[in-house]
């Protein structure tokens, strides 16, 4: 399941949905982002997401089925919000639910790292100095290259 949303989400009720009382589930891994109140040194008092309705949600289906292809899993949740937050608000769940614990490890982070790197949302933080547009981080792109390279 994959959701683009202005609306939060529950913790506890994704939770339960990945868990479906299913005896052949081991693992459960969830992450959530929170949105921050600092970047690049400054305050940031809110943070605004754009995204390219249609195309983002087939990126995000991309990235489940290619984390379905490298391991056996059962559920796979992803929520990605848009709109105006504030710190500490959620912005992204990616939960995963497989036999093993490992599997699931390893699928929520690959999820998470080519979400970040691959699914179109544009994002504009509130700071003192005004609104600014984030760029990309070197630590994301690396993060997704690291699966890159366990392919080859």
């Amino acid at each position: 399941m994959i959701l683009v949303q202005n609306e939060d989400f529950d913790l506890n009720t994704e939770y339960e949905a990945l868990r479906q009382d299913c005896p052949a589930i081991g693992a459960i891994v969830t992450f959530v982002g929170l949105v921050r109140d600092f970047n690049e040194g400054d305050d940031v008092s809110s943070l605004f997401l754009e995204h390219y309705p249609g195309m983002t949600e087939k990126v995000l289906q991309g990235i489940c089925d290619q984390a379905r292809e490298r391991w056996t899993l059962n559920g796979i949740r992803v929520i990605h919000r848009i709109g105006e937050m504030h710190p500490s608000d959620q912005i992204v769940f990616v939960g995963v639910s497989s036999a093993h614990r490992g599997e699931a490890f390893a699928a929520c982070e690959f999820i998470m790292d080519f979400l970040k790197t691959q699914a179109p949302f544009w994002k504009k933080e509130q700071t003192p100095e005004g609104g600014r547009w984030v760029d990309a981080r070197d630590s994301d792109t690396s993060a997704a290259d690291r699966w890159n390279e366990l392919t080859k």
